[in-house]
């Protein structure tokens, strides 16, 4: 990791701490072009903005999908104080970033947490094939 990628990575975790300052989850992401030029900060604001979908990557990302080409995006690293979840993985790779950098590691962030972080949902399926099939196929063609 270079200088200016530790400078931006510590610039996402005092994102991390004006969150936590605020109210919110310490969870802090920014989005830097290739130069490493910051081009959009965000922060978590599930408790404040009542939203629990509000996390600071998936924020950045909807904003890349939005406002980059897909050349630019290809050329973002989004520095961000956790990990990304599942949730935020998803929408991260739909927008097109070209990478991430993290500090803390999944496991790391559980092993802070009481409980070890939150229940697996049981998922079934898949199921009725050849209806679901019908609803997609031909779409991405």
């Amino acid at each position: 990791m270079t200088p200016d990628e530790e400078r931006l990575l510590r610039r996402a975790i005092e994102l991390a701490g004006e969150a936590r300052a605020a109210g919110d989850p310490p969870f802090g992401s920014l989005l830097a072009d290739a130069a490493g030029n910051v081009l959009a900060e965000e922060r978590n604001t599930t408790i404040t903005g009542g939203d629990i979908s509000a996390h600071p990557e998936l924020k950045l990302a909807r904003w890349a999908a939005r406002e980059l080409d897909p050349a630019t995006a290809a050329a973002t690293t989004m520095f961000t104080s956790c990990q990304p979840c599942g949730m935020c993985t998803g929408a991260i790779r739909r927008s097109g970033l070209g990478r991430v950098v993290y500090a803390l590691a999944e496991e790391q962030l559980d092993a802070l947490k009481p409980g070890g972080g939150w229940p697996e949902v049981p998922q079934e399926g898949p199921a009725l094939y050849d209806e679901a099939r019908a609803a997609v196929e031909g779409y991405y063609t």
